[in-house]
């Protein structure tokens, strides 16, 4: 039973809440000495990612994480670039990917990116693979990212490379219909506003690239739902939000996982709901370890002192762990 029944995670005294938690890393956090070799990937429907390389300092590593980010983020951010930097220290190479429209470029097609978007993460593992060079791949996922990581795992588990052996995942909105209407709540609206601002300039930036088929309308969205509707759902394929959060979200896939997976989402995450702790599904999986630190927020984890979060020591410790 991988429920793990002890977090020991514990926040810095003046990080009291886990509104502080989240918000402190992202604004302030700063990651120096990673170095990055970009390369841009063609995919098949004719669009690209661009792909950012980390070798570890020894020559020649057999093993490779691949890190995917959250809603609007990308390499660069700090929670990204920390986890790269921690997987080097041990003698992994690491390869931070962008999701399409998150690398300073936009992207080509109508379509960006989303929670349940797996078809990009795989192609992902392909390129990595095609350089021949590694024997074992861990894969990393934070928010959504870590909602792609975990459908591809239980919705592909038969057709998984052998090399992929090993999955970490943080602050993981698994339930995407309860956690939208979470952060619709006023409570909420500094989380909310923030991303719907980057949102907005991404789809104004889409519609003059390709104002026949991205139609700039932005004055009625007030939440994601509105977004999800106008947007998200028609340029991915979905017939409306609800179909989206319900197709996208991965607690419907965690019972496919069929390699050691770690979801670790904190108890007081403004981002979650009681939805996306699946404590029951843990309880009876043979894959899928759950812990629920009482503290860390969304995407936070921050530690007493030092540079590295008590994420990415975790993340670390699970892959090693045989």
């Amino acid at each position: 039973m991988p429920l793990i029944p002890h977090s020991d995670y514990t926040p810095p005294r003046w990080q009291f809440n886990g509104h502080l938690q989240t918000i402190v890393p992202s604004t302030f956090r700063k990651v120096e000495g990673v170095q990055y070799r970009r390369e841009r990937m063609e995919t098949p429907d004719g669009d690209f990612l661009d792909l950012d390389w980390s070798p570890a300092p020894q020559a020649n590593a057999r093993n490779l994480v691949i890190i995917s980010h959250g809603l609007e983020g990308s390499s660069d951010r700090h929670y990204v670039k920390g986890m790269v930097k921690a997987f080097n220290r041990v003698g992994w190479d690491a390869l931070a990917w962008n999701c399409r429209g998150c690398s300073g470029e936009m992207n080509r097609l109508p379509r960006f990116y989303h929670h349940g978007d797996t078809e990009d993460l795989r192609a992902v593992i392909g390129q990595a693979l095609a350089t021949g060079r590694y024997e074992q791949i861990a894969l990393v996922g934070f928010s959504m990212g870590g909602s792609m990581t975990l459908k591809l795992l239980g919705e592909a588990a038969e057709s998984l490379p052998s090399q992929v052996r090993r999955a970490v995942t943080f602050s993981v909105p698994c339930d995407l219909t309860s956690s939208v209407a979470h952060l619709s709540k006023p409570g909420n609206a500094l989380y909310r506003k923030r991303f719907l601002k980057k949102l907005q300039r991404k789809i104004l930036q889409k519609s003059q690239l390709l104002p026949e088929q991205v139609v700039y309308r932005f004055d009625d969205i007030r939440v994601f739902r509105d977004f999800d509707n106008r947007y998200t759902a028609p340029l991915h394929g979905f017939r409306d939000a609800d179909d989206f959060y319900d197709r996208a979200s991965a607690r419907h896939y965690l019972s496919g996982i069929r390699i050691p997976t770690l979801l670790v989402n904190a108890i007081n995450d403004p981002f979650l709901t009681e939805g996306c702790y699946p404590i029951r599904e843990a309880e009876k999986h043979l894959y899928l370890y759950l812990e629920i630190p009482q503290q860390g927020g969304h995407v936070g984890f921050s530690q007493r002192r030092g540079e590295e979060l008590w994420s990415e020591r975790r993340a670390v410790d699970f892959v090693l762990s045989q």
